[in-house]
């Protein structure tokens, strides 16, 4: 081994490379490394790979290939390096020098390729990480439409990606983060469409991350790279599983993050209604796509402002009409209506966090002590009254209609911030809670991109597209938000949906 320019680089000397490689890779501690010394001809030679990652077969076909060299003084002094190249039967396949780049390469899953008295490696890219079949997201299921979803392996998102994308402008950016992790992050975007100042700012802020690793993925890497405060519950990006919603939007002129061992895409930039939109929207006819996605929108107003309404209307009675007198409860019961609400908010989190920790079996289970015990019992001995069970369960109902799930985790905080304002200062609480989550939503940016917009600024046409699901002919127009590059046709308002947006 030797130094240049902080880089070590290996040796012709076979041994010495081994050696090294033992050492680092701990060889003789970790059973899964694979080092394999063999010659070609008289000369000596090692595989270095990580079992699991590399298929048998192909390492063994490729040994074969390499036994059949016999020695001939002419080959081995006559440009050898290259000519080693041709008994070698694979596509994929890159020399390096540096020890660094090599030790990633094995982790990552290539075969290194050592030869004795060769001052560089042979890469060959073999690698097949264990990965399932790309099937349907239980999150975002469609009744029609294509039932493939992103997996865990990031070769085969691409993959997925590509499949829609057939533009010979589409970039597929890798990028390793992690000092020890080494993950691997790809940005896509199309480059002829997407805002060349926005690719370049995501690039630069995901090349810049000093930490040890990423382990819980796109979640992680959201929190390092989105600029504004990381206590904002509003989302910043846009989730996603679905290859078509992601094909959507790079067409749209956003740009892709896909990070290793995730199935989940960040879709950047996106604003408050990119997550509010649905791919089934788009699986139906324009007239049932507008009637789906209306009633979607008034069951997420419905989850935010249900409860607290009902609340303030109860604590004061003389602010309803005669007409709406019925609305307020026959009985309060023991416990004051605030806290009842808050005892169903806690209650419907805590059955949420179990149902995603229940196994299935017994999931049927689960449902029935949900509806006997904590609805029927509670009301029963005068926990809760009827009006705060069902006004709950609609907030749980609008909650589950909206497609973000980040944004109606988002819309559960904003609820209870909106009931504590009632529970405490009745309609000055309600307007004074609800100024500051509009406030809050105003001066919050995605990336170069206003959170509200086409509302705020306005733009009626591109609001107008966001209102009403608009026909295939006229979804063709980029959002002018984006500051796309695209010049072919003139931009306009679609903020194109494909999906949860």
């Amino acid at each position: 081994m030797f130094k240049r320019n902080q880089h070590i680089y290996i040796d012709k000397d076979l041994d010495k490379n081994l050696d090294f490689f033992e050492k680092e890779l701990g060889a003789e501690e970790s059973f899964d490394v694979i080092i394999r010394p063999f010659k070609i001809a008289d000369r000596k030679a090692a595989f270095i790979a990580i079992d699991g990652f590399v298929k048998d077969d192909i390492l063994t076909e490729i040994m074969q290939s390499l036994s059949i060299i016999e020695y001939e003084s002419e080959f081995w002094q006559e440009d050898f390096e290259n000519k080693i190249e041709d008994f070698i039967p694979y596509i994929e396949m890159d020399k390096e020098n540096k020890i660094d780049q090599l030790l990633l390469m094995v982790l990552s899953g290539s075969i290194v390729f050592l030869l004795d008295g060769m001052a560089q490696a042979f890469v060959i890219d073999a690698r097949t990480y264990p990965a399932r079949s790309p099937e349907e997201p239980d999150i975002e299921r469609v009744v029609r439409g294509s039932r493939d979803g992103f997996t865990e392996t990031i070769v085969f998102n691409t993959a997925l990606v590509r499949r829609r994308v057939r533009d010979p402008k589409l970039r597929n950016r890798l990028i390793n983060v992690g000092r020890r992790s080494k993950t691997d992050i790809c940005i896509s975007y199309l480059e002829d469409v997407a805002n060349p100042e926005l690719v370049k700012e995501i690039i630069s802020r995901i090349e810049e991350i000093e930490i040890d690793a990423v382990p819980m993925a796109e979640k992680s890497l959201e929190e390092i790279i989105v600029p504004g405060n990381i206590w904002n519950p509003f989302p910043k990006v846009r989730y996603t599983e679905r290859p078509d919603v992601a094909a959507a939007h790079l067409f749209e002129g956003h740009i892709l993050v896909m990070v290793d061992t995730s199935p989940s895409v960040m879709i950047l930039p996106a604003t408050f209604f990119h997550h509010i939109q649905h791919v089934e929207e788009y699986r139906q006819n324009p007239a049932i796509g507008v009637y789906v996605r209306l009633i979607r929108f008034l069951a997420i107003i419905a989850s935010i402002i249900v409860t607290p309404l009902w609340l303030l209307f109860a604590l004061s009675p003389e602010l309803l009409p005669d007409a709406l007198s019925f609305i307020g409860p026959k009985k309060v019961g023991e416990i004051p209506l605030f806290v009842q609400f808050l005892i169903g908010e806690a209650a419907l989190d805590l059955m949420r966090m179990a149902a995603i920790h229940t196994p299935s079996p017994l999931a049927t289970a689960l449902g029935v002590i949900a509806a006997i015990l904590i609805g029927d019992v509670a009301v029963q001995i005068g926990l809760l009254i009827p009006e705060v069970i069902i006004y709950t369960a609609v907030v749980a109902v609008g909650s589950f209609s909206t497609p973000s799930y980040e944004l109606a985790q988002a819309n559960r905080l904003v609820r209870l911030f909106l009931l504590l304002g009632v529970g405490f200062f009745k309609l000055p609480g309600l307007l004074i809670t609800g100024g500051l989550v509009l406030l809050i939503l105003i001066v919050t940016k995605s990336f170069n991109v206003p959170y509200l917009w086409p509302l705020i600024p306005f733009n009626y046409r591109a609001l107008k597209s966001i209102l009403i699901r608009s026909p295939v002919l006229t979804q063709d127009v980029r959002p002018e938000a984006l500051k796309t590059r695209d010049i072919r046709r003139q931009p306009g308002p679609a903020l194109k949906r494909g999906g949860k947006k």
